[in-house]
């Protein structure tokens, strides 16, 4: 492939990476400046339901191809990166799609999804749904501040990125 084309693909597969990992980070930080404040301030039946709704909401298609388009450019300007490390813009590309990789699409599978799981068979109602909630409310959130500050960075270093691709 010529070079010129790969060089284009790469500076438009970052800009999609800014794109696309700030408006995670804008979802992200929905959650944990307003809407996580918004649902402990509900009953915890209430709090709960609510969620409930969110999550069942979440898994649609608009959503899904931001969370997992995004992982797949990052995934992609990763190795692009470690196999171009000599240019300008590679560290910051490398460093984006760590922050995005690791921070929000790992954290979102393996902390956030399991919370999302449980509190979709918790019964709203019982004293159970409320312990559940009361914990969900401070550990879920906490993963989220981290999602959306790994993707906040991310994006910021991707934008890094291509300020450097645009000048080679």
């Amino acid at each position: 492939m010529p070079i010129q084309f790969i060089d284009r693909l790469v500076w438009g597969s970052t800009f999609l990476a800014v794109l696309g990992t700030g408006l995670m980070g804008g979802v992200f930080f929905a959650f944990s400046s307003f809407v996580m404040k918004a649902l402990a301030s509900l009953s915890p039946s209430q709090g709960i339901v609510a969620m409930q709704s969110i999550n069942i909401m979440a898994v649609n298609p608009l959503f899904m191809a931001a969370l997992f388009g995004n992982t797949a450019i990052c995934v992609l300007l990763a190795i692009y990166s470690m196999t171009s490390w000599h240019q300008r813009g590679a560290f910051y590309l490398f460093i984006g799609s760590l922050l995005y990789l690791l921070g929000a699409f790992l954290t979102t599978a393996l902390f956030n999804v399991p919370l999302n799981n449980a509190l979709a068979g918790a019964d709203p109602g019982s004293v159970a749904g409320a312990k559940l909630w009361a914990r969900y409310l401070t550990v879920w959130s906490t993963w989220n501040h981290i999602r959306a500050l790994s993707s906040i960075l991310a994006s910021a270093a991707f934008a890094f990125a291509i300020s450097r691709l645009a000048n080679q």
